[in-house]
């Protein structure tokens, strides 16, 4: 039977500036932990755990951009030539289509954000249909 075996590196110190002044070097003391042919890295027992935040993933944002974009490509494809057919096709209000319609314009990173889950907190649906700026620098700064 294979017994965990541990290798153990560094000693807690302070970040230490090279002789030439442009690396950093940050020593992180932590272990190997060989258990049945894993490695695993094992932190010291006096450390904090740490363990990066849990996407918040909001259904109702990812489907209104998406149907949003999907939207767009209907129109931009000549599909449909006015919103009031798309959204009479679709059976929907054409205020909402407008309105969903506007979130094609949101930055990459709001978008990218939104999709992967980790939108700045408290952020809703509701406020992206009310006036957002075009800027998307501007954008990010109202959404942080």
């Amino acid at each position: 039977m294979n017994r965990p075996t541990t290798l153990t590196l560094g000693p807690i110190g302070q970040p230490k500036l090279s002789r030439d002044g442009r690396t950093m070097v940050v020593s992180i003391p932590f272990s190997f932990r060989r258990s049945g042919g894993r490695k695993r890295v094992v932190t010291p027992s006096n450390a904090d755990a740490w363990a990066p935040a849990k996407p918040q993933v909001d259904s109702t944002l990812i489907k209104a951009v998406v149907r949003a974009h999907r939207w767009r490509n209907m129109l931009e494809s000549n599909m449909f030539s006015t919103v009031r057919d798309l959204a009479k096709a679709e059976k929907i209000n054409e205020s909402y289509l407008s309105r969903v319609l506007r979130l094609t314009l949101l930055s990459p990173t709001i978008t990218e954000a939104i999709l992967n889950g980790v939108q700045p907190e408290g952020l809703e649906l509701a406020q992206l249909f009310k006036s957002i700026p075009s800027e998307w620098d501007k954008q990010e700064a109202t959404f942080r």
